[in-house]
């Protein structure tokens, strides 16, 4: 199958390669070409836009970092939807707001172009391995005839309904990721702030059923205080960004979201002043520095 990739950051560039090592024949597209030269090393065919990309094959997949850098690469005349014929499939990939995952569908039907979002959970590592958790939204005979290239970026993959359901899964299981680290940062605050031994302390929190194993594997962070970005604040805060809007449009009232959302802002603040990214398990620090710890 002739397979095109758009956006080769940390996520992109792992799923792009376990594609071209599936063996697909893979044309690969990124607003900043620098990144395109490791895949291209490896044989992947580089395009000079994203309509270049889409006329070429059979799927387009994209991941791009928000709604904005979509627009930029699927809509207008260098965009991808301009390069499709009818047949071709696009699978969307990017956590986005689920109003922009559904105008995209809608835009690709009117000249017989398939559109699934398909936003995954998992970081770096799992998508390095093909063990991510993919959530899809679109018409379900399109889901069903991706299966078999999607297991090779997934180790699950979910139907969850029409076009926006997948993004807005997505944004759900964030909202509890997001959550799940705030919690995390406010007990170790509390903890250290008490004077229980630090290092003992987390050692415990480890091994406790309450903490969860993506709060777990963030405890190595909290015990060297170093937040190498796995999954950068700044995408968090945008992620928050999503989920806050989207209830806002629903009526949802989400308290416990919005004071998880301030302290991630102050971080994201300190970080763009610093010119430094690092993982949004960094409101640990934050919350203790906050609880002068």
């Amino acid at each position: 199958m002739r397979v095109g990739f758009i956006g080769l950051g940390a996520m992109g560039t792992r799923m792009a390669g376990r594609l071209l090592a599936a063996p697909h024949d893979l044309v690969v597209y990124n607003r900043t070409p620098e990144r395109t030269r490791l895949l291209e090393q490896r044989g992947a065919k580089v395009a000079a836009t994203a309509r270049g990309l889409a006329a070429g094959v059979d799927i387009v997949f994209s991941s791009v970092a928000n709604d904005a850098a979509l627009e930029q690469v699927m809509f207008g005349p260098d965009g991808a939807l301009a390069g499709t014929r009818a047949g071709t499939l696009v699978v969307e990939m990017s956590t986005v707001n689920p109003r922009t995952s559904r105008r995209l569908h809608e835009a690709a039907r009117i000249k017989g172009v398939s559109v699934l979002d398909a936003p995954v959970s998992g970081s770096t590592v799992q998508a390095e391995q093909g063990q991510l958790v993919i959530f899809v939204g679109g018409e379900e005979d399109v889901y069903q005839e991706c299966q078999p290239i999607l297991a090779v970026l997934g180790g699950k993959s979910f139907y969850l309904g029409p076009s926006g359901a997948g993004a807005t899964m997505k944004l759900c299981v964030n909202t509890l990721l997001g959550l799940g680290v705030q919690a995390l940062a406010e007990a170790i605050a509390l903890g250290v702030k008490a004077g229980l031994p630090r290092e003992r302390f987390l050692q415990v929190l480890g091994e406790t059923a309450v903490v969860s194993p993506s709060q777990k594997a963030k405890l190595e962070n909290v015990r060297k205080d170093e937040y190498p970005p796995a999954f950068a604040l700044r995408l968090m805060f945008k992620d928050f960004g999503l989920i806050v809007e989207t209830a806002m449009e629903l009526s949802v009232p989400m308290p416990a979201t919005a004071a998880a959302v301030q302290v991630a802002a102050a971080e994201h603040a300190r970080q763009l002043a610093a010119h430094i990214d690092e993982d949004f398990s960094v409101v640990v620090r934050a919350m203790e520095r906050l609880a002068g710890v």
